[in-house]
Order: structure tokens, then C-alpha cells, then sequence
């Protein structure tokens, strides 16, 4: 069983890069929202502990975060798991290791996808999409055919996210940098942290993740 953590700033590609994951070894991505939503829904215990809370407008605990990552972990029926959006603090990242080391598992690696940030502002910062068929663009690197007109779908609907602006996107780094930044150094102390060029093609990321996989 292989257990990751991807960690890398908006943008950085830890979504499709987890989709590879999924593919290829067959591992489940275990987002905190995905889950928090199934169990909202599912009408288990804990369901209804995630309903009462968030039907109040409060925080949910780690408790109850550490609660779902345990059952799910439990029902066995997985590779590996990747962990998306969790840990975020240094607390949450003793819990998990307690709860791995608990049930007879580990983390056999933490990816830090390390990008250039003005690189990667210039990047989303000149995304769009199809708002009908969702292919994606971009102004410098694959513009569409014809301006105004979806390559694929032929789609007048292009769209761009309200925050893939510079501003937004320098805030949103800011923000990950200070809240990460301690997990960062936790990982490397721990020797768990391996770190990938995430502004390399996708093949190329997904190979250097692979590698680093690897050397457990």
C-alpha cells in the first residue's frame, strides 16, 4: 500500500497529478471536502456529526476529519491513499501520523510540487475554459483557433475564474506559503519530504513523482 501527500500552491498541478495516481496504481484520492460531503449525506454517525456542524455554520474538528480519514483507511478496498487538503497544520499532521502508525501504515512519501511564482502567476492568470464542454486554454501557450470560439465544441461560452487574476493569485500564494511553510520543514525533518520541478510537463512531473515513490 502506498500512502502520499501532495503539497504545492494553487495551480501546481496536484489535481491532475492525483488523477494520474488514481489511474495508474490504483490508489484513492481522499479530498477533506469529497468526504465531509459523502458523509454529510451517508446518515452514519459521523455523517450526522458533519451535518450538525456545518448546518450550524461551525468549523469541523479534526477529530472529525481524522474520524473519516479512519474509516476510510478501515474498508481496506484501496492501493494507497493520497491525501488532498489534509494535512494543513502541524497538528493535523500528528494526528494523521498517529492514526497511519495505529492502524499498521505510513507515509511513504510527501511530494512538495515546487513551482517559480511568477511563472505560475503568468500561467493561471491567462487560463480560460469552455464553459460548455470545459476544454481549457490559454492566452499565451494555446490560444483558440479562432478568437471567441471553442476549437472543440464550437462554443461562443468562454470563460475565465474570477480569481485567476495576478492579485488574487499573489494572495492565495501568500496564504499557502504561510499556512505550509511548517509542514514543509515537519515532512523534511521527518524524512519524508521529496521535491518535484511541478512547472515541468505533466509526464515529466508524473514520472519525477513516480521516481520519488520509488525511494520510499
Amino acid at each position: 500500500m502506498t500512502n502520499v501527500i501532495l503539497l504545492g500552491p494553487p495551480g501546481a498541478g496536484k489535481g491532475t497529478q492525483a488523477k494520474r495516481l488514481v489511474q495508474e496504481r490504483g490508489m484513492t484520492q481522499l479530498s477533506t471536502g469529497d468526504m465531509l460531503r459523502e458523509a454529510r449525506s451517508s446518515g452514519s454517525e459521523m455523517g450526522l456529526k458533519v451535518a450538525a456542524v456545518m448546518d450550524a455554520g461551525g468549523l469541523v474538528t479534526d477529530e472529525i476529519v481524522i474520524g473519516l480519514i479512519r474509516e476510510k483507511l478501515e474498508s481496506g478496498e484501496s492501493a494507497g491513499y493520497i491525501f488532498d487538503g489534509f494535512p494543513r497544520t502541524l497538528a493535523q499532521a500528528d494526528a494523521l501520523g498517529s492514526l497511519l502508525a495505529q492502524m499498521g501504515q505510513k507515509l511513504d512519501a510527501v511530494i512538495e510540487m515546487q513551482v517559480d511564482d511568477a511563472v505560475l502567476v503568468r500561467r493561471i492568470s491567462g487560463r480560460y475554459t469552455c464553459g460548455s464542454c470545459g476544454a481549457v486554454y490559454h492566452d499565451e501557450t494555446h490560444p483558440t483557433k479562432v478568437a471567441g470560439t471553442c476549437d472543440y465544441c464550437g462554443s461562443t461560452n468562454l470563460v475565465r475564474r474570477a480569481d485567476d487574476n495576478e492579485e488574487s493569485l499573489r494572495y492565495r500564494l501568500t496564504e499557502y506559503y504561510k499556512k505550509t511553510s511548517p509542514l514543509i520543514g515537519y515532512y523534511h525533518a521527518t524524512g519524508d519530504l521529496r521535491r518535484v520541478d511541478a512547472l515541468a510537463s505533466v509526464d515529466a512531473v508524473a514520472a519525477a513523482i513516480s521516481a520519488a515513490l520509488e525511494q520510499g
